[in-house]
């Protein structure tokens, strides 16, 4: 079967490819995808220029949803709403496929959504309800890595978890205290930021603070930090001044350049750092759960989508591209049109 794939060639530069696909496995016509920063960090040619000339030309978008049209399977039916899964493992590993070296994963190590149709194990695909808002469902993916954040830290955490802080007035910062919120009914949510009006979106949250302006008396037992790039160190370090002893810090923010971390005051504390990146099916299938049985959750989801672009050709892709990099806050939603 003819395929047309839609690749970042050089920064800004899209171009189209036929490509054969084969009938085996699920095949999947995507329907709607979501922009990330690390697309945006290739689009915008803002990777090392060694990353760039071994990775391009290369499809963007880990994020997205689409209708399957065939499954050789049997597994799935013509026209089933589904989320695709990105991380594809390439063999068996001692740890998670997320975290293994054996695993690529779509929109940075081989060709990502943006195409006519996606080929995909049976594995890499989870079915969702119809009644699933789109545009908040194209961004599953990014749910699913606080997902198996949060997973990991339930694991390990040997202190109390009355107070939880979250680093991060983002769209992943938002994601991940929402979730925490659902998982620890009885815990208090405090979320640190620096633009207030970013803040004022998080109404779950019990406290909200500018990271200028907190309490000298103000503790937390673990911290989420997803910030990210140069800034993480500021919030790296204000989190070790606040946490309590043997607390668990929780990164999630991604930074193309070396962090500097205060180790006196880590091992003064006995703190635990844990690093978490990707997620996996298993993480996919727990945040369709979790929507099926909170369905208020999407309420507040809603409020990430801040841009719907309509994508019928390379064009509307550049233009969605150039519009989601001029946004402060949210998500860029593409309803793929292709």
């Amino acid at each position: 079967m003819i395929n047309i794939v839609y690749r970042l060639k050089s920064p800004k530069f899209f171009e189209e490819a036929i490509d054969e696909i084969e009938l085996d496995g699920v095949i999947v016509r995507p329907t709607y995808l979501s922009i990330c920063q690390a697309d945006q960090r290739y689009y915008q040619g803002s990777r090392p220029g060694e990353v760039l000339e071994k990775k391009l030309p290369m499809a963007l978008i880990h994020e997205g949803i689409g209708q399957v049209v065939y499954d050789k399977t049997g597994e799935f039916n013509t026209g089933d709403n589904v989320v695709m899964i990105p991380n594809t493992p390439m063999g068996e590993d001692v740890c998670r496929a997320n975290y293994s070296y054996k695993s690529k994963f779509r929109g940075s190590g081989f060709d990502g959504f943006t195409s006519d149709l996606v080929k995909l194990d049976s594995s890499r695909v989870v079915k969702i309800p119809d009644d699933f808002n789109p545009n908040v469902a194209a961004f599953i993916e990014l749910m699913s890595v606080a997902y198996q954040g949060i997973g990991k830290f339930s694991e390990i955490a040997v202190t109390p978890k009355d107070t939880l802080g979250v680093w991060g007035d983002g769209n992943l910062g938002f994601i991940t205290a929402l979730f925490l919120k659902e998982k620890f009914p009885d815990s208090k949510i405090i979320v640190f930021g620096k633009h207030l009006e970013n803040l004022n979106l998080f109404s779950f949250a019990d406290e909200i603070y500018q990271i200028h302006n907190v309490s000298d008396d103000l503790t937390i037992d673990h911290a989420f930090e997803c910030v990210g790039s140069s800034a993480s160190q500021s919030a790296i370090d204000q989190i070790i001044d606040l946490i309590n002893p043997q607390g668990t810090v929780n990164l999630f923010g991604v930074s193309e350049y070396p962090v500097p971390i205060n180790t006196r005051m880590v091992l003064e504390k006995g703190l635990t750092i844990q690093g978490n990146s990707r997620s996996e099916r298993e993480d996919f299938v727990g945040v369709v759960e979790t929507l099926k049985q909170n369905p208020l959750l999407f309420e507040y989801l809603e409020k990430l989508v801040t841009n719907i672009c309509e994508i019928s050709n390379l064009s509307d892709l550049r233009e969605a591209f150039d519009k989601d990099y001029i946004s402060h806050f949210g998500k860029t939603i593409l309803k793929w049109n292709k």
